[in-house]
């Protein structure tokens, strides 16, 4: 069985890493260049890095802070934030990151995909899905959780897989910021629909949260923000306690 992964999440605006409630709301934590080192020094498996204003403000993600966080860690990392061209990905690769997220313009265009696992390979590509449940179903959302669309979760999640993307980051806007635990019966359905590795954000607020993912939502990983920003769980303590609750995990 394939290790579990945590991933911290270092979502950045103006520079700084910030974290909000359900998309909004939003409060500085720190440096995410310092952050960064952190979490990599503590066990984190991986990073995430997502630029969330880039989209909306129609610039790209900030290439240099890139190349400042590359400089400092020693375990992967994903950049994400108005990537909308090959371009933007290669620039992203070259400056240190190990993968690249995708989400709005996937949608938009989804021959992007094709593209970019062309180029780059499936291994370099994330596709995030920010969904809410509206009436029983959950709808895709864009810009940063601002627009919805007409597409449906699962759907847009088994096209994605079979337009080659390597990994799919699921965030529950229901649960997010909220600490009462990730959507799991949503993330259930998600993995076993699919067969690239399923990413649960949204929603962290203990341990027994993760371990709930990793037994109930059958996620591959688990992605987190203002727990580790904010000190309320160790990585280290976390993964003691999967460890101790039968979850394969890297000490």
């Amino acid at each position: 069985m394939l290790t579990k992964r945590i991933i911290p999440c270092l979502d950045i605006k103006n520079g700084r890493t910030v974290k909000g409630v359900n998309f909004v709301d939003l409060r500085d934590a720190g440096d995410p260049v310092e952050l960064a080192e952190i979490y990599a020094a503590n066990g984190a498996d991986e990073l995430v890095f997502l630029d969330i204003s880039a989209t909306e403000e129609r610039r790209k993600t900030l290439a240099d802070l890139v190349l400042r966080v590359a400089e400092k860690v020693n375990i992967p990392f994903t950049v994400g934030g108005g990537i909308s061209s090959v371009e933007d990905v290669d620039i992203l690769l070259k400056c240190g990151a190990d993968k690249v997220s995708i989400n709005s313009s996937a949608v938009r265009n989804p021959d992007l995909i094709n593209e970019l696992v062309a180029k780059f390979g499936s291994q370099c590509i994330v596709v995030a899905i920010d969904a809410k449940e509206i009436d029983g179903e959950w709808i895709v959302h864009l810009v940063g959780g601002k627009v919805p669309t007409e597409l449906n979760l699962f759907s847009w999640a088994k096209e994605v897989e079979e337009r080659g993307a390597g990994e799919i980051l699921f965030t529950s806007m229901d649960n997010d910021g909220t600490k009462d635990g990730f959507a799991n019966q949503a993330l259930a359905k998600l993995s076993e629909l699919v067969n690239i590795p399923v990413i649960a954000s949204g929603g962290a607020g203990n341990t027994a949260h993760f371990v709930d993912t990793f037994k109930e939502g059958k996620a591959d990983a688990a992605l987190a923000a203002s727990i580790f920003h904010f000190k309320e769980i160790e990585i280290k303590d976390l993964k003691e306690e999967l460890k101790s609750n039968g979850i394969p995990i890297r000490l």
